[in-house]
């Protein structure tokens, strides 16, 4: 099922070939006239005219643009310098991939000395570091040098730093070979260039420029919170939070503005100089809002921060650290996408205020039980946009398209909605280009301009377009205003002062849109029937807030941000200490933030009267019910009251979400999500697979399996695209970890499938081949139809105290090493049993190398010993297990439960089976992997490091031996693999619920030729029980190999046995084994 498209070049080495011949020419034109280019008068405009741009053509890079691409696509950028005092403020030359950055080439004149002079690589690694380029090309024809510019820059750095590659001219053509497979288009479209980098990770001092980014700006809000908290004690926490994050949103846009060339620069460095700091900054405030009109700096609303009080340094700090030298951080080049990143990340913790008025930030809650927040990679992002935007803007004009409304409704820092704007603002350029730009560039407002790069949109018409087609709810009012400044800095990008100076001067109009209408704070699940809903049963009580206002716990807290891929979560702050975000200060209506879909003013009620939206892109929160119940009963009642997804299971969020957005949509609209998996086949899902299934709204899946998207999170996700109209067939594909790169995901192969064969059933996605082959074997008895129990053991519940390791084996005693004592302890062997985890039941073994064993408590009919029988029977174990220590752990659990009986597991589940003969197999395994315990002495728990046994029934014409080599068959894996749950690692769940379907061929062994085809099969199981047994016993590599490759043979002849037993063709036979690859 997993294909790809992938590019070759049937004249690479002819090209190649020509190219050394083109740079052999430039390499002797420049020997021949050295002296003369390196005399001061020759400047780098010359250079890169004459041996720059034809170095880089003969590497196949169309330098001049020659194809004639809209400037979004050029291959080729030539930045436009921006001259600040001495330096130039942008880069000489971006090469770019479909309009994606690969990397930076900053060219000096030959009479400077690149190896020795810092100034250029410094300025060099500031332009890469800032943009996340990992490699960038600093040269002067005569030196070529890359650097590793992960590496955070430092103006006390050695010219070296960083640097991994060094040429003269002398060795261009010598080291040809090198240079082309680095940094040649073709190079790059190989995946070469890539690898290349990934071959100079791992250097001391590497530093992401978002994470740096991240810490700095963390560090600006401890100290901005903990001043303005001491010098204005009345502040509340809610109005803290709020002053600190429009100060930094508003130092950030006006930094970024000099840098861009659109404010002068070193506007707020002159800020240093003298004193009310504060003071002045809002006079550069005011201005700013004359100028720009964003809300950002909209002051008839924001009454609050004009009148606060700072302390100068804690404001020159912050300035200080935004220049050279302190600041590694070049801003012309710093994207709103990782400014994006930095924020979700930052959004992540919150200012508290102490009984004593002191701020403090911490991690929220929240996002600490997540394990922290994690941003959807950029290449989602356009891979969904590109596939919701980018299908509706198909054969439109800019008027059609000026009607499309473009909506996030859990926009965190925005970045789905960057992205979405960033295509639009590309669609529109690319269709002006192609359309006549000489025609749009007149009028009142005309849409394009011609610059020096080519026609290109105006501010007018970004911010036409911005206000058209973009929306977006968050339930975080913080996350609003940081989507609002991405939008904003993105409407900015490729401006200047001049650019912007004449949309003031001939339109009259201010540079920037006011974006209160289109970006809104709410909870975008919850609206205001929610009072007419509230249950009378539940807990309310009003108190008094530090102000004296009333105020209500009924809604213990909103929705906040922060899990996995930017998830929102309800959590519970302190109601009346103000130690919570908003804490006590916020009522009801503030905590639980309704919000009004079809309000004219404060939601989007104009939209919804049209007939919704258009398009719903955009990462939604995972977040368990549990975790919800524990702090919000009444947002979980109201959930499951109003959505039909909430009604099943214990759900989680993002579902109830997938059912909102796709109630947002209008007729033809198409909703696009990153989203989990797990509601494909878990009970939960049940309800909002029917809603799809039963509106036939899907019409494209992209299938992760256990692929992991997002960094540092272990979360098991997918590409949902859903169409409001009905559809009969979709399009999918389920991606494998082995080739998976995310370069790939744009040239996947999808097959068709109809609609019909996910009518209200579990969602597997099968090749229609695998699912004629399945349709088969469930044709055959089920596993469950022949056993008694597939059964979990049970839970001790205090692991370390009942689990122990053998040191010494004794006749009547065993010494064993306790992990509650840190010690060795001597206990009676006839209370203990070997235990095994799932880990070390492998195929057709069961690996005990591990040596531990169980306390079990119980006598053999799973009766719990009192506690005068653990005494008198087993003293050494009743001492053991009394002793302070253990004891204090055993009495621990579930609330003091077991106070009576401390010495019992939490959960003695399946006591009376535990040692009957059974097959086991670990709960999650890579392969099938199932061992037989003849011998009846392994006990094994519950749970996902557990296992589960298989117990035959009496009276079933089948063996154990034989039902071991069916259950270990590349059929059953097959099998398995397209019906089970995939997680992380490529390991399988093989719990009960997806085991119990394993289909199991009946063999009549009253008929000759199948008794014999059993016999065979089951003396091929001995064998290969006998092999497995003699494996850890090998003295010899050349033994060890020689009984591995009779287990390998022992293997392949039972599957074709089974393979008999099942009646697969030759042709089944071969896509069983392919998929199981």
């Amino acid at each position: 099922m997993y294909g790809f498209l992938k590019k070759t070049s049937h004249k690479a080495s002819a090209d190649m070939e020509d190219a050394k011949e083109k740079i052999k020419e430039l390499v002797e034109r420049f020997y021949l006239n050295l002296d003369a280019y390196k005399k001061g008068s020759y400047n780098e405009t010359q250079l890169r005219r004459e041996f720059i741009d034809p170095f880089f053509e003969a590497l196949g890079w169309d330098v001049q643009n020659k194809q004639g691409f809209a400037e979004q696509y050029k291959e080729v950028v030539h930045e436009d310098s921006i001259k600040v005092g001495i330096s130039l403020k942008a880069p000489d030359y971006s090469f770019r991939i479909g309009g994606q950055r690969k990397f930076f080439l900053e060219t000096k004149k030959p009479a400077i000395n690149i190896k020795e002079d810092t100034s250029p690589a410094y300025q060099l690694r500031r332009y890469a570091w800032s943009a996340k380029l990992p490699l960038s090309i600093l040269t002067d024809f005569e030196e070529f040098a890359v650097y590793d510019c992960r590496i955070k820059p430092m103006p006390s750095d050695k010219v070296s730093t960083g640097r991994i590659a060094y040429y003269t001219y002398e060795q261009y053509i010598g080291k040809f070979d090198e240079i082309y497979d680095r940094f040649s288009k073709e190079a790059v479209l190989k995946g070469s260039f890539d690898r290349y980098i990934e071959t100079t990770k791992g250097m001391r001092g590497t530093a992401e420029v978002d994470k740096e980014f991240l810490r700095e700006i963390g560090s600006w809000r401890d100290a901005l919170a903990k001043n303005l908290a001491l010098r204005n004690p009345r502040l509340t926490v809610d109005e803290l939070n709020f002053a600190v994050q429009q100060t930094i949103d508003r130092i950030i846009f006006l930094r970024i503005c000099e840098d861009r060339g659109i404010e002068s620069y070193g506007r707020l460095q002159a800020l240093l100089n003298g004193t009310n700091t504060y003071r002045r900054l809002f006079e550069q405030f005011y201005q700013a809002d004359a100028k720009y009109n964003s809300g950002l700096f909209d002051f008839t609303l924001d009454k609050l921060t004009p009148v606060l009080s700072t302390d100068d340094k804690i404001l020159k700090d912050i300035i200080e650290s935004l220049y050279y030298p302190n600041s590694p951080y070049e801003f012309s080049v710093l994207g709103a996408e990782i400014l994006g990143n930095v924020y979700e990340q930052f959004l992540g913790k919150v200012i508290r205020l102490t009984a004593g008025h002191a701020a403090k930030v911490e991690e929220k809650p929240e996002v600490k039980k997540a394990g922290g927040v994690y941003y959807t990679p950029s290449y989602i992002v356009r891979y969904i946009v590109e596939n919701t935007v980018g299908k509706l803007l198909e054969c439109k004009t800019p008027k059609q398209a000026e009607k499309l409304r473009i909506l996030d409704p859990a926009c965190g820092s925005g970045s789905f909605l960057i992205g979405a704007y960033q295509y639009l603002l590309d669609w529109h350029t690319r269709w002006y280009n192609e359309n006549n730009p000489e025609k749009h560039a007149t009028g009142k407002k005309p849409a394009v301009y011609r610059s020096r790069a080519g026609w290109q949109l105006t501010t007018t018409e970004k911010k036409r377009i911005l206000l058209n087609n973009i929306y977006g709810v968050d339930i975080d009012r913080q996350a609003v205003e940081v989507t609002k400044l991405s939008l904003l800095l993105k409407v900015l990008e490729g401006e200047n002062e001049e650019t912007i100076g004449k949309t003031l001067a001939l339109f009259r109009e201010r540079a920037l849109p006011d974006l209160k209408d289109n970006i809104k704070c709410g909870n975008s699940l919850i609206g205001p029937d929610f009072y007419d809903s509230i249950s009378p049963t539940l807990p309310f009580s009003p108190s008094l807030d530090g102000r004296g206002k009333t105020t209500s716990p009924l809604a213990p807290d909103r929705f906040n941000r922060g899990l996995a891929g930017k998830g929102t979560i309800i959590s519970s702050p302190s109601p009346s200490t103000g130690e919570g975000w908003g804490g006590g200060e916020m009522d009801m209506d503030r905590r639980i933030n309704v919000f009004d879909w079809n309000d004219d003013e404060k939601g989007f009620g104009r939209i919804m009267k049209e007939g919704g939206f258009d398009c719903v892109i955009g990462n939604p929160p995972y977040v368990k019910i549990q975790v919800m119940q524990e702090s919000q009963p009444v947002a979980v009642e109201e959930l499951r009251r109003k959505y039909k997804s909430a009604q099943s299971g214990n759900y989680d969020i993002y579902i109830v979400f997938i059912e909102k957005g796709l109630n947002l949509l209008r007729k033809e609209g198409l909703l696009g999500f990153i989203c989990p998996h797990k509601f494909f086949n878990q009970k939960y899902g049940q309800n909002l697979r029917n809603i799809i299934s039963e509106g036939k709204n899907i019409f494209r899946i992209v299938h992760f399996s256990d692929i992991q998207i997002f960094n540092n999170a272990t979360t098991y996700t997918c590409l949902l695209f859903l169409r409001k109209s009905k559809s009969e067939y979709f399009e999918a594909i389920k991606l494998s970890s082995i080739d998976y790169k995310p370069e790939y995901l744009g040239s996947v192969h999808f097959e068709k499938f109809p609609i019909s064969a996910w009518h209200q059933k579990e969602w597997n996605i099968q090749s229609q081949s695998h699912s004629a082959i399945l349709d088969k074997l469930l044709k055959f008895p089920s596993l469950e139809s022949i056993t008694t129990n597939i059964f979990q053991g049970p839970k001790a519940g205090a692991d370390n105290v009942f689990i122990l390791t053998l040191k010494n084996y004794k006749k009547k005693t065993s010494v064993l090493y306790s992990a509650s004592l840190g010690e060795e302890v001597e206990l009676e062997n006839s209370i203990l049993a070997k235990y095994i985890k799932g880990k070390f039941i492998k195929k057709y073994y069961l690996d005990y190398s591990a040596q531990e064993y169980a306390i079990f408590p119980y006598d053999k009919i799973g009766q719990l010993y009192s506690e005068d029988q653990l005494q008198k029977q087993f003293p050494l174990t009743y001492e053991y297990l009394s002793d302070p220590c253990n004891k204090k752990i055993l009495l621990s659990r579930e609330e003091g439960r077991f106070k009576n009986s401390f010495w019992q597991y939490s959960r003695p589940q399946n006591m009376k089976i535990l040692f009957n003969e059974k097959i086991l197999t670990p709960f999650n395994a890579f392969k099938n992997s199932f061992a037989y315990d003849n011998n009846r002495d392994f006990l094994f728990s519950a749970g996902v490091s557990g296992a589960y046994g298989v117990l035959l029934k009496p009276d079933i014409n089948i063996t154990y031996k034989f039902l071991l080599c069916i259950l270990n068959s590349n059929v059953v894996k097959f099998f398995i693999q397209n019906t089970s749950t995939c997680l992380r690692g490529g390991f399988y769940s093989y719990e009960n619920k997806y085991i119990k379907n394993i289909p199991i061929p009946f063999i009549d062994l009253n008929k000759s030729s199948k008794k014999a085809l059993h016999d065979k099969t089951v003396s091929l199981v001995d064998n290969m029980l006998e092999l497995n047994k003699k494996l850890p016993n090998a003295k010899t590599p050349h033994e060890k190999e020689l009984i591995e490759r009779q287990i390998k043979i022992t293997d392949n002849q039972i599957d074709r046995l089974v393979y008999e037993l099942y009646g697969l063709t030759e042709e089944e036979i071969g896509i069983v084994e392919y998929g199981n690859k």
